[in-house]
């Protein structure tokens, strides 16, 4: 690098290092020595000059990973600093490296370029090395997502994640304003020792914080707006604090905090939640659930739940699962000294969402002891307004103890009772608005509100604006919410390869949406679970599927080979009574959005429940489907792909002779032939579903 472009800071102290750096960059031609007046040892970026690196506008991505790579390499070295007030725009990921804090001025932006044209799980902050890292630190500066100005792709699907880390020890991610992406915040897989704190989180399109198979987490002091799915979400994680956080929503997301656990490979059994407010949430303010196969009672136990308040949670009608709490499949939870204030649906349910999340085992018990419920209301679809509802009577029950009730629109309990429960009294009512709690003396349940949450700043109302970065001197813009998502035209990035014939190529386009559509919920539209399914389940109902890929990048005048459509088959791990024969049809045109059992865009219903279809003939309902393949009933998934061959009807769409709808996948007799594949939304790419085309340009 020579020495235009970097300049050091002024001082006379300094004047004699650079004198030497400048000898030794003649002299040795690959050595550079930043010189700094902090004990920490910092590298700055900046775009005005005044850096050791400085940025253009224009792809400055290189220039801070060149700092990062510098301190990577000199372990003298702990920080790269972002100056503001200046806006950094990228084109490719930036690489942190072990050991390192990447910091910047609250006016420092680190922004995703227009059209950046990504693939999925590309994030703009991970690792640098692959292999396992640790004590990485993010901090102080802003990152926008630029959602509006990368429309083409699709939120919540691992489409530009702001910051993403796997097989890391030892995060740091604080003082941050992240804001309007297409994924995650925070995203962390198989990692330990994660800290998220004192952020402000708005409108993202996945989870603010998405913990996966990682442990030791906390996340405090957080204000979050969920836009796309949760705020704070932990899936088969354990050793998790969630505590004095704020979080809502503006008519969008699901539940405000989301805990998971799905088969008997790891323990959940360290989980407190406290001192959060939550409100306005679109579905539950806390969503717990486990699904999937069987796991022992030791395996799914004691998440604590204390010391929170709970306002108008649950305000989607459409949302099964508004609520307060909303849970199943965990033993022993505890829930206690927590003031629940206007719920939709129930404040306290036992429920599963969909037949997905039905949670193995029985005798699941909650305690629910010490809550001020009041003013619970009604919700289409979530409860008509109880303080407690156990929809899960055959496998779930409640323990009741001195809970203070009152003005429950649906009353206090559905399939659930207590004899220590009171009604509120008018004098406890008013202690919840007082300045000071602490006044309150023998009234029951006084514990709740003098409890918590007590240490977080808030202030409910209908304007309320938690989007404003706290120490910011500018105010934060908002992005009106979408209301009708663009029409996607993705262009996507394809995988070459050689052959014998120099013009044959492989392009591996990507899923813009894989769809479940199930028959006993015949309204749900059903896009953002991690598999798809087809055929008629064990205890009755069909399911049938379809799933879209963007052809964008292949016109009329390629000719197409062969196209392989591949599904990773994974379940069920036990034989069938029938062999499943899976079929591929090509749908009537239909809306990822809003595609159900019952119709292929909203106000649209099918003319056929659970799609329309023309087979290979051309024939509406036809039964000539264009790939079909067998899985005996004997058999059992094997950690393998299964592929169809779909030539024929990628040919008519690249053609033009037919617009691009995709495939529509069902099993020939649906009827006692279930099996299910990993969807677009599963973690791991390299089992999502492929669609592989060969292909000359002509």
């Amino acid at each position: 690098m020579n020495e235009n472009n970097w300049i050091h800071r002024q001082g006379e102290k300094k004047n004699k290092g650079i004198l030497i750096l400048i000898l030794i960059i003649l002299v040795a031609g690959v050595t550079i020595t930043l010189s700094t007046s902090q004990t920490e040892m910092t590298v700055y970026v900046s775009t005005d000059g005044s850096g050791d690196f400085n940025c253009d506008g224009t792809d400055d991505h290189i220039e801070i990973n060149e700092a990062l790579a510098y301190v990577a390499e000199n372990p003298e070295f702990t920080t790269v600093h972002l100056k503001g007030p200046n806006t950094y725009l990228i084109s490719d990921s930036i690489f942190v490296g072990s050991n390192t804090i990447l910091e910047g001025d609250p006016t420092a932006v680190i922004k995703l370029k227009d059209k950046a044209d990504w693939p999925l799980e590309k994030p703009l902050i991970t690792q640098r090395d692959s292999s396992e890292s640790q004590n990485i630190t993010v901090k102080g500066f802003e990152i926008d997502g630029n959602h509006d100005g990368n429309r083409e792709k699709s939120r919540g699907k691992g489409y530009y994640n702001l910051v993403h880390f796997l097989n890391c020890k030892n995060i740091r991610v604080y003082d941050m304003y992240m804001h309007d992406s297409h994924g995650d915040g925070l995203k962390v897989v198989k990692g330990s020792d994660i800290q998220f704190y004192n952020n402000t989180v708005y409108k993202v399109g996945h989870d603010a914080l998405y913990i996966i198979y990682s442990s030791d987490i906390g996340a405090w002091n957080n204000k979050i707006t969920c836009r796309t799915n949760s705020g704070l979400r932990v899936y088969n994680g354990n050793h998790v604090k969630f505590y004095n956080n704020i979080i809502n929503s503006e008519g969008e997301g699901g539940a405000g905090i989301e805990i998971q656990k799905t088969g008997s490979s790891t323990v959940m059994d360290d989980i407190e939640i406290y001192n959060n407010l939550l409100y306005e949430t679109n579905a539950a303010g806390i969503w717990i659930t486990g699904y999937g196969s069987a796991y022992s009672k030791d395996s799914a136990k004691d998440v604590y739940i204390h010391n929170n308040r709970f306002y108008k949670t649950g305000i989607n009608p459409g949302a099964a699962w508004a609520g307060g709490v909303v849970l199943n499949g965990f033993y022993n939870t505890l829930i206690e000294d927590n003031v629940f204030d206007g719920c939709y649906g129930a404040a306290i349910a036992h429920k599963q969402v969909d037949e997905e999340f039905s949670s193995p085992g029985s005798d699941y018990t909650t305690t629910a002891r010490n809550n001020i419920i009041i003013n619970t209301r009604s919700s289409p679809t979530a409860g008509e307004g109880y303080a407690f509802y156990n929809q899960l009577e055959d496998s779930h029950s409640f323990i009741l103890q001195n809970n203070c009730l009152l003005n429950n629109a649906g009353g206090n309990y559905m399939h659930a009772e207590s004899t220590s429960d009171r009604e509120a009294t008018p004098e406890l009512i008013e202690q919840l608005n007082k300045d000071d709690p602490s006044e309150i003396q023998d009234l029951p349940c006084a514990e709740a509100i003098k409890s918590g949450p007590q240490n977080i700043s808030y202030e409910i109302d209908d304007g309320i604006d938690i989007g404003q970065k706290k120490g910011l001197i500018y105010e934060i813009k908002r992005t009106i919410s979408e209301i009708i998502r663009s029409i996607k035209k993705i262009f996507l990035s394809f995988i070459s390869g050689e052959s014998d014939n120099e013009e044959l190529e492989i392009v591996l386009p990507l899923v813009i949406s894989d769809n479940r559509l199930k028959e006993e919920n015949p309204d749900s539209t059903l896009r953002d679970t991690e598999y798809i399914d087809v055929g008629e389940s064990p205890d009755g109902g069909k399911y049938r599927g379809v799933i879209l890929f963007e052809l964008g990048q292949l016109n009329k005048t390629n000719k197409i080979e062969k196209a392989t459509l591949s599904l990773f088959w994974y379940y069920p791990e036990e034989s069938r009574k029938e062999d499943t024969i899976l079929e591929v049809y090509r749908p009537e045109k239909w809306c990822e959005e809003h595609i159900s059992w019952g119709a292929r865009e909203i106000n649209t219903p099918w003319k056929n429940p659970g799609g329309d279809w023309y087979d290979k003939n051309g024939v509406s309902q036809g039964s000539t489907p264009y790939s079909t393949i067998t899985f005996k009933s004997s058999s059992l998934p094997d950690n393998r792909y299964y592929e169809l061959d779909v030539t024929e009807l990628v040919r008519e769409y690249i053609s033009g002779k037919y617009e691009n709808t995709g495939f529509l996948i069902k099993a020939r007799a649906e009827d006692s032939d279930y099996i299910a594949f990993y969807s677009s939304e599963w973690q791991n790419k390299n089992q999502m579903p492929r669609l592989s085309i060969e292909y000359k340009n002509e």
